[in-house]
């Protein structure tokens, strides 16, 4: 992730009178970022809706953030360069830094290919508030389905820069959360990610 240096100089952090905490305490609930990694096709946007529905039976605070959505606006204008996908990247950090200030649990699913911007978006937020979650899937399954015949296109030289054909997808190295969904249904998928918060206090049982 990029460091940019602040255009102007004439800009003061304004500090409210409701703060993190407050808002936590106003939902009942704790926030955090559920950062769902993988290949495209692996089924991170699938399992971000169906843990979303799962915590709103629970009277959770949620909110998605997925990656073809959000270059329908906040990233129109990027495209998928190497350094295109880090400021991608860069902007979604700091969106879901906001989310989780506002108390919120935060669904994020993007594929993510470069270790060191997931490290970096970790880093923007508290300990305990960013939770990596590597949806595992081989990449002869992800070609299998293929539901936007995407990899079909890339194979054919019709896209350029696709993570797992001609530009690279490295793995986190230690995740929170390891779910093969090449080896699981959805329904067993969202139970591991729901366990996972319950066994660590994110959300109660």
């Amino acid at each position: 992730m990029t460091e940019y240096k602040k255009k102007s100089e004439n800009i003061i952090w304004h500090e409210g009178k409701v703060n993190k905490d407050d808002r936590r305490n106003l939902n009942k609930h704790t926030s955090a970022v559920l950062w769902f990694t993988g290949l495209s096709g692996s089924g991170k946007s699938t399992l971000a809706v169906e843990v979303e529905r799962e915590l709103s039976k629970r009277n959770i605070h949620t909110y998605i953030l997925d990656g073809d959505n959000i270059r329908h606006g906040l990233n129109a204008d990027l495209g998928f360069t190497p350094e295109d996908r880090l400021e991608n990247i860069r902007r979604i950090g700091e969106v879901t830094k906001l989310f989780v200030d506002a108390g919120i649990i935060t669904l994020a699913a993007f594929i993510s290919p470069y270790q060191k911007e997931r490290h970096q978006v970790r880093g923007l937020l508290d300990k305990h508030e960013f939770i990596e979650v590597y949806v595992k899937c081989s990449l002869e399954e992800v070609e299998n389905r293929d539901p936007k015949g995407l990899y079909r296109m890339a194979r054919c030289g019709k896209i350029k820069n696709f993570t797992g054909i001609d530009a690279p997808y490295e793995s986190p190295k230690n995740p929170e959360l390891i779910v093969e969904t090449d080896q699981l249904s959805i329904q067993d998928s969202v139970k591991q990610v729901i366990g996972f918060l319950e066994q660590n206090g994110y959300i109660t049982l």
